[in-house]
């Protein structure tokens, strides 16, 4: 690793640290702040879980997107040399769908 690599693992390793530790509190506890914090605590995962279910979706339509474009173009033309192709080249468009009804299935279950 050159000099720039390993300073910039030096430095991602540290963030990740500050970021793992517990932040410095006082001893005494405040029941309602605590419950504010709980409270801000569940919104944001609320964020995060709806944020995770649009990537679900997102990600495998792009991704089924990209995969149609390919077997969709080899499919019409193997449908163009001969017809009895036809059957194939449905079953062969149709897999990649279920790429993007997975991605549904995986956002409904981080909504719940």
């Amino acid at each position: 690793m050159n000099r720039k690599t390993s300073l910039y693992l030096v430095a991602l390793l540290a963030v990740m640290t500050l970021l793992v530790l517990p932040p410095a509190s006082a001893t005494e506890h405040d029941t309602a702040a605590d419950d504010a914090t709980v409270e801000a605590a569940k919104e944001t995962s609320r964020g995060y879980m709806a944020i995770g279910a649009g990537l679900a979706i997102g990600l495998a339509g792009i991704g089924t997107g990209v995969a149609q474009s390919h077997t969709g173009a080899a499919a019409v033309g193997a449908v163009a040399e001969d017809r009895g192709n036809f059957a194939n080249s449905l079953i062969f468009i149709a897999i990649p769908e279920t790429v993007v009804i997975l991605g549904f299935v995986i956002a409904n279950q981080i909504l719940g």
